[in-house]
């Protein structure tokens, strides 16, 4: 299951181009020193996995929260539901609530301090940058961020989402040095694969909450009633 994360990541990184590309085209970057360049392309995405993992424990706690009400399970289903409709349902239905105007206003935020930090040419403001990057609102962030809720744990939501991110470097890396690739043909062929990829890790979710006796994709749900009562057994 945490593979997928990488794999969203990877897919994901074609659609966050739109968004994060032209911000990776603004470092402030050393395009003499090629090795300086690179180092200074680590700290942003350092900067990007600090804030996705931020993001994964507070939701992964949000999960083992929902957890504690023997829901576990229930809500990886839950999880892998809301996937997969994200996927199949009209992006209409999603802008019609009213739930994307607070993330507007984030993102307003986020955008202006982002305009400040682009003039420097620090390492402190390069890692602050990819911080700031990673709270960007971004469709397959959400995605990832489903899966941390659904793991229950804030070290494995952390731990999600960092794949998620980590995932997201290749390409993100490959457009500071080649601009070029921004318009290859094989970033649309591959972009297409993303919904496809979305609805199958909403399925594994789905099969982890069925609790099928699946090692490592859907184990069987510990009884708590039947351990309470092998614990009443063994009392002398």
């Amino acid at each position: 299951m945490l593979a997928s994360a990488l794999i969203l990541g990877f897919l994901g990184s074609l659609h966050c181009l739109g968004m994060c590309g032209p911000i990776a085209f603004l470092l402030p970057l050393d395009h003499e020193n090629k090795g300086k360049k690179l180092a200074q392309v680590f700290i942003y995405h350092f900067g990007r996995l600090l804030a996705y993992g931020v993001i994964g424990i507070l939701f992964g706690l949000l999960g083992k929260g929902l957890s504690l009400f023997g829901i576990q399970q229930k809500l990886s289903i839950a999880v892998g539901v809301i996937m997969i409709l994200l996927v199949l349902l009209p992006s209409k239905y999603f802008m019609a609530s009213n739930f994307s105007k607070p993330i507007y206003t984030i993102l307003g935020k986020v955008k202006s301090r982002l305009g400040t930090e682009l003039k420097k040419k620090t390492p402190d403001a390069l890692l602050t940058i990819g911080f700031l990057n990673g709270f960007l609102p971004c469709g397959l962030v959400y995605m990832a961020v489903l899966g941390a809720i659904a793991y229950g744990s804030a070290l494995e939501g952390g731990l999600y989402m960092v794949l998620f991110g980590a995932g997201t470097i290749p390409l993100m890396t490959a457009v500071v040095f080649s601009k070029a690739f921004f318009n290859t043909p094989a970033k649309t062929r591959l972009r297409k694969l993303i919904p496809a990829f979305v609805v199958l890790v909403g399925v594994l979710f789905i099969i982890r909450g069925l609790g099928l006796g699946i090692p490592y994709v859907s184990p069987k749900e510990i009884s708590t009633n039947s351990a309470s009562a092998n614990i009443e057994c063994h009392q002398p």
